[in-house]
């Protein structure tokens, strides 16, 4: 059950004056077509096994990756040239559906985003997008452990002069759902299908169907889990 107190209006789920923290790549923009080339160009040189649709661990962040395949020695030289390759592609980036709307609806003070990518790609993707540039940005280089640890969501909560328990998270990944989980945060949104597989509290489609009214975030949960 949802640790935030919060009413039902059949299939919806309304929220009084929770902070809200926002996974990026998934749940405001689709990425895919620009990180795909990136990755691909990147691994021919340091990686050719590695393929991007059959092996990117989604949601977490790039130099935890990079790491894995090239090294700890190789590493910071790879994931430089790697995040320059997608801070390239970046172009590529749409909106994920009703993101930009939802997110210029909020208070400056009410919410946050909190990515496993770089600083540098997430605000190219997010300017790419038209989505509005957050307030607050939790990047992969803010913290020592990435997801699905809870040192993103607990600063980011931090940032927003909260507690997680007292913050709704969107999310896409399994991993990013397990750092909101660790965290403790009060609720958690899963966007997309595959996000169901971290049993997320509702899942849904995209933000077409959230809402912040008069200080109330309402979630619709048609269809969704939880």
């Amino acid at each position: 059950m949802p640790k935030l107190s919060h009413a039902r209006n059949g299939d919806s789920w309304e929220f009084a004056g929770a902070g809200l923290l926002f996974d990026c790549d998934g749940v405001l923009v689709d990425s895919v077509a620009a990180a795909a080339p990136a990755w691909e160009s990147w691994a021919r040189r340091h990686a050719p096994s590695f393929d991007f649709v059959r092996d990117a661990p989604h949601g977490m962040r790039p130099r935890d990756v990079v790491a894995d395949l090239v090294g700890p020695d190789a590493s910071d030289a790879a994931t430089a040239e790697l995040i320059a390759l997608e801070v390239e592609a970046a172009v590529h980036t749409r909106e994920i559906p009703g993101a930009a709307r939802l997110v210029r609806s909020l208070p400056r003070d009410a919410w946050a985003v909190v990515t496993s990518s770089n600083r540098t790609v997430a605000l190219a993707r997010l300017r790419s997008s038209d989505v509005p540039t957050p307030p607050t940005l939790v990047a992969a280089e803010d913290v020592t452990r990435g997801k699905p640890e809870p040192d993103p969501y607990l600063l980011g909560a931090y940032r927003l002069a909260r507690v997680a328990e007292d913050c709704i998270v969107f999310e896409d990944s399994v991993p990013g759902i397990r750092s909101a989980r660790a965290a403790g945060a009060g609720f958690v949104v899963g966007v997309g299908a595959g996000s169901a597989d971290g049993d997320p509290d509702v899942v849904v489609a995209d933000l077409g169907g959230v809402r912040w009214r008069e200080g109330v975030l309402v979630v619709d949960g048609s269809g969704g889990v939880g």
